[in-house]
């Protein structure tokens, strides 16, 4: 039965703070506004076990989601028209043999007509699960075989009263809980002038292909934009970028909060947001291994600046949120860097005048969270100019808690090839693997990956293996190359890594494949 909870019930305070920031140009005075409380959601159950219901499949066919072929793009504009081409951590060689024990290597959901992927997937208990912008598919992890999909996230919702069940509007993502064995789906789901709404679908056991607990969130009238999950010690976190519904222009970043401890029991459970006008594209911390963050440590977020790194933090009050509060930034100094194409587009390909887009202005999904005992750390990537072409800024930040510093970076750009669209993250033992497209004006864009030991140079990768050379260039108008990608742990070992990300077989329009690949460092037992 579909509950309607409460009527809709905001509080809203205005806290203002002021921030100097590095650059003197870019002086302003921080406004947040928060914490905004939603107790409003409709929540049901599914009514059978996903492997019992009858599967729909995505009859999209053309681009469902509208706004995906010209999104507002925000690139952090410099006082120079150049940027900044000198890069102090441009590693441009690769002398080490990156040694991995590669595992499985299969192409995923595929899609017809279609210019974003979106692509992204998550590692369970036994299974893995990879979800687009139209379909997911659910893997044996052991043996790689195919246990459920391709479905639409609408198989999911079947029989849900509410906007979720019929609005399958995209900007996906699967993570697994690791500390409470769940499947967390998330999806919006969008109507013309709004309003909007998030749509969470929790498993009810560690399979992927069990019962789930669905809940639908009414956000804003403003379009909530690229949306971010996470999870953390407390609860949900989700960022959006709000923007205008008519023009896509940028109003406010947006970082909310979900009762995590009702979600996973299918009971009432409470929202809370807050906004800054200043920042876009907040990247929630999303916590890998087993150990936990510190009782009581507040989520953090990363945002992309001209000059670095901002960090806010988030203390989420679950007995009286009104007293939840959000905080930043914490300036985090970085090496220079100029954004990949100024921010948007100029990727080149194979066979084809068309170039790709960046997506330089921000940061790239995950911000990887690891509590090594002795310290811990966020992971993080985004792409860079790198001479003559493009390539992967990568950070691992320590003490993130309380005084936040690099304490290594690198921009991994071995040749002359572009890559972009990354996503790294790091083992048990502290091996790192950072995945990407890489594409050039002589070769169709592909998918390789690099990793480090804890042993190497601070600030440099190993040499690169490939996972997919593509066969096709996307020749369509619009530069859109999906909008990420996404590195996953297995939290079982702990130690095998899953990467996935899109490409094309053929030279084509919007006619895009996946591809998953799995492999371990050989130090990680």
């Amino acid at each position: 039965m579909i509950c309607t909870l409460f009527s809709r019930l905001c509080a809203a305070a205005l806290f203002l703070a002021a921030f100097a920031l590095l650059s003197p140009q870019e002086s302003f005075s921080q406004q947040f506004i928060g914490p905004i409380i939603s107790h409003e959601a409709l929540r049901s159950e599914t009514p059978l076990p996903l492997r019992e219901m009858k599967i729909i499949h995505s009859r999209r066919g053309v681009d469902a989601d509208s706004r995906e072929a010209g999104e507002g793009r925000h690139p952090h504009l410099r006082d120079d028209a150049t940027g900044l081409p000198y890069d102090p951590v441009l590693q441009s060689g690769a002398p080490t043999t990156l040694n991995v024990t590669l595992g499985f290597n299969f192409d995923g959901v595929s899609y017809i007509n279609y210019s974003t992927s979106d692509v992204n997937g998550s590692v369970g208990a036994t299974q893995y699960v990879q979800y687009t912008n139209w379909d997911f598919s659910i893997y044996n992890k052991t043996t790689g075989a195919k246990i459920l999909g391709p479905a639409s996230e609408a198989t999911l919702w079947t029989g849900f009263n509410g906007n979720c069940a019929t609005s399958t509007n995209g900007d996906i993502i699967v993570l697994y809980d690791k500390k409470n064995q769940r499947w967390v789906f998330t999806h919006h789901a969008l109507n013309v002038g709004g309003p909007f709404y998030q749509c969470f679908a929790i498993s009810e056991t560690s399979d992927a292909t069990g019962k789930y607990y669905l809940y639908q969130y009414q956000l804003t009238n403003d379009f909530p934009d690229y949306p971010k999950l996470a999870v953390w010690a407390d609860g949900y976190y989700l960022t959006t970028n709000l923007e205008n519904i008519s023009t896509y222009a940028f109003i406010a970043a947006q970082a909310c909060a979900f009762d995590r401890a009702q979600m996973i029991t299918g009971a009432t459970a409470a929202e809370v947001c807050f906004q800054t006008s200043q920042y876009e594209s907040l990247l929630a911390a999303d916590i890998d291994g087993s150990a936990q963050p510190p009782a009581g440590t507040p989520e953090m977020f990363l945002s992309l600046t001209t000059t670095g790194l901002d960090l806010f933090k988030l203390k989420v009050n679950w007995t009286n949120l009104t007293k939840s509060t959000f905080t930043g930034p914490a300036k985090i100094s970085v090496a220079a860097f100029s954004e990949a194409c100024g921010g948007l587009q100029c990727i080149p390909q194979l066979d084809t005048s068309q170039v790709l887009d960046s997506l330089a202005d921000r940061l790239m999904y995950r911000l990887a969270y690891r509590n090594y005992g002795k310290y811990d750390n966020l992971t993080v990537t985004h792409a860079v100019t790198a001479g003559k072409s493009t390539g992967m800024r990568w950070y691992e930040i320590r003490s993130p808690r309380s005084t936040p510093v690099v304490y290594q970076q690198g921009t991994y750009a071995p040749d002359s090839n572009y890559r972009w669209m990354g996503s790294i993250a790091s083992d048990k033992v502290g091996d790192m693997a950072l995945g990407y497209s890489i594409s050039s004006a002589t070769t169709h864009p592909g998918l390789s990956f690099t990793g480090r030991l804890p042993t190497d140079t601070l600030g440099t990768m190993e040499s690169e293996i490939s996972i997919v050379v593509g066969g096709g260039s996307e020749q369509a108008p619009n530069y859109r190359w999906g909008d990420y990608s996404s590195m996953s742990i297995d939290p079982v070992d702990d130690c095998t890594f899953w990467y996935t990300n899109q490409y094309y077989k053929t030279d084509t329009q919007q006619d895009w494949y996946t591809r998953v690949q799995s492999f371990k460092f050989p130090g990680c037992k």
